[in-house]
């Protein structure tokens, strides 16, 4: 636990600068267990604490770790160029506190991305060396069969990459469905597998990263939640069911 004052809290939290924070705080904007907080200078313990600005309500995260169902057509950077970003998504206050994507996933691909302000998680997470699983469900334009999930789990060869890149499961889910989980995490690899595989990737969505669902989150498109320990926990590298 540490004590803070106040407005170095709302700037932790991304409310603006120290000098902005102060200005919210003296003008009334900004209250603490429901009671208005004029005293700029006001110690308060950080942990489990509760205050709201301009009356709406936050609580204290030294580190936020979101999980965002992405529709198509944002991008995920700081800096988007032909789309909007997954950032204009969120509370602006993430962008002031350096909230970025873990990973990537391309402007036209949908499902679970996760986000932080915590370098040492994103590392963690992007990490080739975890072999975190990410489940994806692939639509192809040409129909799903026997001989392309062959190679799909023997592996392809992708223009750049020293070895071949395999499936850990790859799956049949309908004519023109799969489902397909990969460890590597490389540029673009479902779409390039199934390419290299003689198919086309039509659209894709990922479900899972590790034991985490997306569907389990309940998050529609564009939504997004907080992951506590317990649902971070889920993030590790064994196989899904």
């Amino acid at each position: 636990m540490s004590k803070l004052p106040l407005d170095r809290i709302l700037q932790s939290q991304g409310f603006g600068t120290r000098k902005w924070c102060r200005e919210l705080i003296e003008e009334g904007e900004v209250s603490v267990a429901g009671v208005s907080v004029a005293d700029t200078k006001a110690p308060f313990e950080t942990d489990g604490l509760g205050f709201s600005v301009y009356g709406e309500p936050w609580k204290y995260r030294e580190r936020v770790y979101i999980a965002l169902n992405k529709p198509a057509d944002y991008e995920c950077s700081r800096k988007p160029s032909h789309h909007p970003g997954v950032l204009s998504l969120l509370p602006e206050q993430f962008a002031l506190r350096d909230v970025q994507p873990v990973g990537r996933l391309d402007h036209d691909t949908t499902g679970l991305l996760l986000m932080s302000d915590d370098g040492a998680f994103i590392h963690a997470q992007s990490s080739p060396k975890r072999h975190i699983p990410k489940v994806y469900v692939a639509t192809t334009q040409d129909p799903v069969t026997p001989q392309l999930i062959g190679q799909l789990l023997e592996g392809v060869k992708l223009h750049d990459e020293p070895a071949p890149l395999s499936a850990v499961i790859c799956e049949r889910l309908d004519t023109h469905t799969l489902k397909i989980v990969l460890e590597q995490g490389k540029y673009h690899q479902v779409k390039r597998m199934l390419a290299a595989a003689g198919n086309h990737c039509a659209a894709l969505h990922r479900s899972e990263i590790g034991r985490l669902k997306l569907e389990t989150l309940g998050l529609a498109a564009g939504e997004w939640c907080y992951l506590e320990e317990t649902e971070r926990a889920l993030l590790a590298g064994d196989l899904p069911d």
